[in-house]
């Protein structure tokens, strides 16, 4: 190796090793802290007590069944509103029905005990069915509640009454029928908010 790559190489290790050694010597304050944050999520939990409202036998026209229910609120947000869904189906003893059974079952839907002779809605079970979800929004959920909703750990009861509608015709084809009604409340939260 000539003296020229020698002389190079060991200015080459000179300045490396003051760059180390300089490196080192340099020293400055610091400080960090550490954030340690939680997204927890909250819950709907909408009850319904009982969760069969309504089972009768030996009907006849002109019958009506009250019946009381709670919608309780067991999660830990608002349940800003609930949507009522129906659906029914019919066993026809003898396959003789002209006319939908539902059609002659009424739902009154009653506010509270008070006010049993005045009901708030009235309706067939057949046009409940049927109806578009804005118009059993509009009143079942703004007619009971008013836009009030529910506060976590809350509940508010309900009365409905069933009547099978004497219409003052033949219902003879109706005898021995009988109707399963399935109700399906949907719990929906309100807008978010900033927190």
């Amino acid at each position: 190796m000539s003296l020229k790559k020698k002389l190079g190489a060991g200015v080459a290790t000179a300045v490396l090793g003051l760059g180390l050694i300089g490196g080192g010597v340099f020293a400055y304050f610091s400080d960090s802290e550490v954030s340690n944050n939680t997204f927890a999520a909250g819950t709907l939990d909408l009850a319904l007590n009982p969760t069969e409202i309504i089972n009768v036998d030996n009907i006849k026209p002109g019958d009506t069944m009250l019946r009381p229910f709670t919608l309780s609120n067991n999660g830990t947000l608002d349940i800003k509103t609930v949507d009522l869904s129906t659906g029914y189906t019919v066993n026809d003893v003898g396959s003789n029905n002209s006319e939908d059974f539902g059609k002659h079952i009424r739902v009154n839907f009653l506010a509270n005990a008070d006010k049993l002779t005045t009901p708030i809605w009235s309706t067939t079970l057949a046009d409940l069915q049927n109806a578009s979800p804005e118009l059993v929004h509009e009143k079942f959920w703004l007619v009971f509640w008013e836009e009030r909703g529910l506060a976590p750990n809350t509940s508010d009861t309900f009365y409905v009454q069933f009547e099978f509608v004497d219409n003052g015709e033949d219902q003879n084809e109706f005898q021995g029928d009988s109707l399963n009604l399935e109700w399906t409340f949907n719990a929906k939260q309100g807008e978010g908010q900033a927190k």
